[in-house]
């Protein structure tokens, strides 16, 4: 059974930054994508970036390109998402997320059929 963690979160002020760790477990990934995504309070689940383990990162959020990054590493099962230059508006609980890759996964949540608990992160101004 796939199984994902993430950790990481915090309290942070604007400007700072995080990383994310999303461990994964219970599978072979190779064949995988993985997603994130967050949701702000009052508003639907929304895609943050996705990669693939062999290549890593694909796309991101017009949102947050240029201040957010995800790093795969293989040998430790786990996906990192470094979030830099944040703002208030990125406060949210913060999933990642897998599907396989032959299933084409994209944008969507519906996308992604396995998920984290999520980590909140919150940022002050």
């Amino acid at each position: 059974q796939v199984q994902l963690v993430e950790s990481g979160g915090g309290l942070v002020q604007a400007g700072g930054s995080l990383r994310l760790s999303c461990a994964a477990s219970g599978g072979t990934f190779s064949g995988y994508s993985m997603g994130w995504f967050r949701q702000a309070p009052g508003k639907e689940r929304e895609f943050v970036g996705r990669a693939i383990w062999s290549g890593g990162a694909l796309s991101y959020a017009d949102s947050v390109k240029g201040r957010f990054t995800i790093i795969t590493d293989n040998a430790k099962n786990t996906v990192y998402l470094q979030l830099n230059s944040l703002k208030p508006e990125d406060t949210a609980v913060y999933y990642c997320a897998a599907a396989a890759q032959y299933l084409v996964p994209r944008n969507y949540p519906s996308d992604y059929l396995y998920w984290g608990q999520g980590t909140q992160v919150t940022v002050s101004s």
